[in-house]
């Protein structure tokens, strides 16, 4: 195996690549994050669970000190920001997730260890919209009440429960609904997307 280090791709060198070889096998990995697509998702306080662990890691923390925190989510990387949060000092931090506890993808002992340090676990409601001062801070989450629904994918789906919206105040959110690779540069340089999802060929 021939190892290349310390170069980088850009679209002319992807196209030479493709050019001198017969296969490229793209692993980039999922550097960047989700998105709500929620009114006032680009609010002030709005911040990826994903950057906020990169922070931290490059040692520039967050202060989340007496904040109200929710996070949105119910994976490991949500439980992750979850435990970091209360860890910097947030009052509260609740985890909002749109199916039950027992559905969330986060490890059990990482959604109860994350309860143990104080967070408070928000199943059945769905994000709708953040609202904000006219600063643009974040202010509260407006969150749709479900029930549980009909079982796909092997969960079950959430569903319109038919109640009110509920506002629940809060000072910062972190999303943590997933992560996304950055296909755009690979796009521009010809090789085949569709939502951001690279095309591989079926027989490889």
């Amino acid at each position: 195996v021939d190892v290349k280090l310390n170069t980088a791709i850009g679209t002319e060198e992807l196209k030479q690549i493709q050019q001198k070889y017969d296969a490229i096998y793209v692993a980039i990995g999922a550097h960047t994050d989700k998105k709500l697509g929620i009114p006032g998702e680009d609010a002030k306080g709005v911040i990826s669970a994903i950057q906020m662990l990169r922070d931290i890691g490059d040692g520039n923390p967050p202060d989340f000190t007496g904040k109200n925190v929710i996070v949105v989510g119910g994976g490991n990387v949500a439980m992750d920001a979850t435990r970091s949060a209360i860890r910097l000092g947030a009052k509260n931090v609740s985890v909002m997730y749109r199916r039950r506890k027992a559905d969330m993808t986060a490890l059990m002992d990482e959604i109860e260890a994350a309860i143990a340090e104080g967070a408070e676990i928000l199943e059945l409601h769905a994000p709708q919209a953040i609202e904000t001062n006219k600063k643009g801070y974040v202010t509260a989450m407006v969150a749709d009440p479900k029930i549980i629904g009909l079982i796909t994918g092997g969960r079950p789906s959430p569903a319109n429960s038919g109640r009110e919206p509920i506002h629940i105040p809060c000072d910062i959110v972190i999303v943590a609904i997933g992560q996304d690779i950055v296909s755009e540069p690979f796009e521009r340089a010809g090789i085949p997307a569709k939502r951001g999802r690279f095309l591989a060929q079926k027989d490889s």
